[in-house]
């Protein structure tokens, strides 16, 4: 019996070891493939990391390059550059707007951050900030309920910049003579949770500048 048992057991063995060879044959493919899925996966990303450094260093230096030239024509001209050849067109347009501004072409300034706000490949945050400066350039020259229109929308509940929002709101009663208005939308303002550092510094000495009584 024990060598009818061994001949069966080595027999097994030889089934087993033929149906291995078997699945290796017709599966192995499979397991040559996730390698090589794994390992490409491994150089892709580390690829990727080192092409996001390189683009990343590149496009500050070509930014610190543009902001060399003595001239503000010339800087602002070297960020379109910038701008035309990077996707990445938010730092320069911003600085370029900056530029303009501080040439007193208020208009230009609030035409490029206009594009940057209708422009649907940059994220929405920057698109508002952008919309936000532009309305603020402009609140001088822009009929104050148009302008408070503008900033109602963007200080909307839960809207990243609700609270500036507010204080620009606040500003343009402000320019109107309405001191009542202004005093609610600084007790909004002062209310809020979120409330921080400047901008509650601001609300305040306006508030009591105003006559305004401060909640305890």
């Amino acid at each position: 019996m024990s060598n009818s048992d061994g001949f069966v057991e080595e027999v097994s063995e030889e089934l087993r070891k033929d149906q291995m060879a078997h699945y290796m044959r017709r599966y192995g493919w499979i397991a040559v493939l996730a390698v090589l899925l794994l390992v490409g996966g491994a150089a892709w990303r580390e690829w990727r990391a080192v092409n996001i450094q390189e683009m990343a260093q590149l496009r500050g230096d070509l930014l610190l390059s543009a902001m060399e030239h003595a001239e503000p024509e010339a800087r602002i001209a070297a960020l379109d550059a910038v701008a035309d050849a990077d996707t990445a067109i938010l730092l320069p347009a911003l600085l370029a707007s900056s530029e303009e501004l501080a040439m007193g072409d208020n208009e230009a300034a609030a035409a490029r951050l206009d594009t940057l706000a209708a422009n649907q490949d940059i994220d929405s945050i920057y698109r508002e900030m952008a919309q936000l400066k532009a309305l603020i350039i402009r609140a001088e020259i822009l009929p104050e309920d148009e302008l408070r229109s503008g900033l109602e929308a963007l200080a909307a509940a839960g809207a990243p910049f609700r609270l500036l929002a507010q204080e620009q709101i606040a500003y343009s009663y402000l320019r109107a003579g309405d001191t009542a208005a202004v005093l609610a939308q600084l007790a909004t303002i002062l209310e809020d949770a979120e409330l921080q550092g400047g901008l509650r510094e601001r609300a305040t000495n306006l508030t009591v500048a105003l006559g305004g009584e401060l909640a305890e």
